[in-house]
């Protein structure tokens, strides 16, 4: 390689773009462990099941939803129907739409990167891409968050294959496995209460799903304690966007 070819465009931006890259290797590091243990215990779960070890990878691609997945188990056992299935996910992975509309502004530039980034975005995802003080400068924003975005996915497609093989040629006990979506909503939520100075959404959230479980008890709090959350969390960014626009 000559001088010339050195100090061109097209290399240094290969660099700088290599840079982001591993910017964004480094940000997911925290996921990497979380992911890859929360996806074998949902390989195990589904080797348990007796459910060959590609649909554990599959799944992990295409659905790529944490507990959405762990739901999937049940619901393939009792034989679920369609619309049961798709009325359940929808139920359990509703407060993507929270992520969603706080992020609009955020992706409206994303480009190529966008239908990948909506897809997978994850509570932890989300939870990175959040941190302001880890974002690269706008130029590169969007290379930044999809490979945030890929690398979380990878792991967590690693951790469900693993967990699918392992568990097909182990004995496991999988008592209790399924409580660890529970433990890293929790430590999510913890996470978010520490960084975030408004904690609005979070407080909304815990009142309004409080009240709708004793009015409407543990088995159907769930529909009006999202759409009340919904309306609470669309009024404020409406009323700023309004502001602003």
């Amino acid at each position: 390689m000559c001088a010339g070819e050195f100090f061109s465009p097209v290399f240094i931006m290969k660099k700088t773009s290599l840079d982001i890259i591993k910017m964004a290797f480094v940000t997911s590091l925290p996921v990497l462990a979380a992911y890859i243990f929360l996806g074998m215990g949902f390989g195990v779960l589904m080797s348990e099941r007796d459910y060959p070890v590609y649909l554990s990878f599959f799944s992990s691609i295409f659905v790529f939803a944490g507990t959405g997945q762990y739901l999937l188990v049940d619901l393939l056992v009792s034989k679920a129907s369609l619309l049961h299935t798709a009325f359940m996910t929808l139920m359990v992975n509703a407060r993507h739409t929270f992520y969603g509309i706080s992020m609009i502004n955020r992706y409206k530039d994303m480009g190529k990167y966008k239908p990948y980034m909506i897809f997978g975005l994850t509570d932890e995802t989300y939870s990175l891409l959040c941190d302001e003080n880890t974002y690269p400068e706008k130029k590169y924003a969007g290379l930044y968050c999809f490979f945030v975005t890929a690398f979380d996915h990878l792991y967590w497609i690693t951790g469900c294959t693993l967990g699918a093989v392992l568990g097909s040629l182990l004995d496991f006990n999988s008592k209790g496995i399924d409580f660890s979506m529970t433990a890293i909503f929790v430590s999510v939520f913890v996470d978010q209460w520490l960084k975030e100075k408004n904690h609005y959404a979070a407080i909304v959230g815990l009142l309004v799903t409080l009240i709708c479980l004793i009015i409407f008890g543990s088995g159907k709090f769930l529909i009006p304690a999202m759409i009340l959350i919904t309306a609470l969390l669309t009024i404020p960014y409406a009323q700023e966007a309004k502001k602003n626009g």
